[in-house]
């Protein structure tokens, strides 16, 4: 039987050489680019998770959620309530005129209004009582400070940590707020004095 006609005893000819050499290389180009875009898709993915890791390092608190007291009486006035937002912590400003004040800032199981004793509901999963040694008055019985909606003080809509905080009013030379908190986590008060002003300043944390 002639050679040409036996599929199976064929030679391979130098173009079919050629032809394989062609495929093989195709082939090997088309792995390593897969290989290359995958490494790609890993390379740009790992970073998203950076900054989460970042922020959540600087959040260490140290604050605990025990009451923090001073018991320095002022003649103030208490004259304005802030809220702002911060990375690790939401932050409540007491405005007053004159002196740093003392306080009583507490969790609470309820809200108890002094005078008349009436439990007060806030929303939230926690509660604090934050009492102020400055009245909301002057020296001749006016009134300097009072929020047009009692029951929302200060709007913490979107706040991670707070809730809801609520005027009760001055009672005896002190005022009060309840606030509403997402849980019971750590929280801190420092006083801050400049000329003729000072700030009361309670943090409260998101986490733990």
């Amino acid at each position: 039987m002639d050679e040409a006609t036996t599929p199976h005893t064929r030679k391979i000819g130098e173009a079919d050489m050629t032809t394989i050499t062609r495929r093989i290389t195709t082939l090997g180009a088309a792995a390593a680019l897969a290989v290359s875009a995958l490494a790609g898709a890993s390379a740009t993915a790992a970073p998203a998770s950076a900054p989460a890791a970042g922020t959540s390092a600087l959040c260490h608190y140290g604050w605990g959620s025990l009451p923090k007291v001073s018991a320095t009486m002022v003649a103030g006035p208490l004259t304005n309530l802030r809220a702002g937002k911060h990375t690790c912590f939401d932050r409540l400003v007491v405005d007053v005129r004159g002196s740093a004040p003392g306080y009583r800032v507490e969790y609470v199981d309820q809200i108890i209004q002094d005078g008349s004793g009436t439990i007060v509901p806030v929303r939230g999963g926690a509660k604090i009582k934050i009492t102020v040694n400055a009245p909301s008055y002057d020296g001749n019985g006016q009134i300097v400070y009072q929020p047009a909606n009692p029951k929302e003080a200060v709007n913490v809509t979107g706040y991670a940590a707070l809730r809801q905080v609520r005027w009760l009013g001055s009672f005896e030379g002190t005022s009060e707020f309840g606030v509403g908190v997402r849980a019971r986590t750590p929280f801190r008060v420092t006083k801050l004095t400049d000329a003729g002003t000072s700030r009361l300043i309670i943090d409260i944390a998101h986490n733990w």
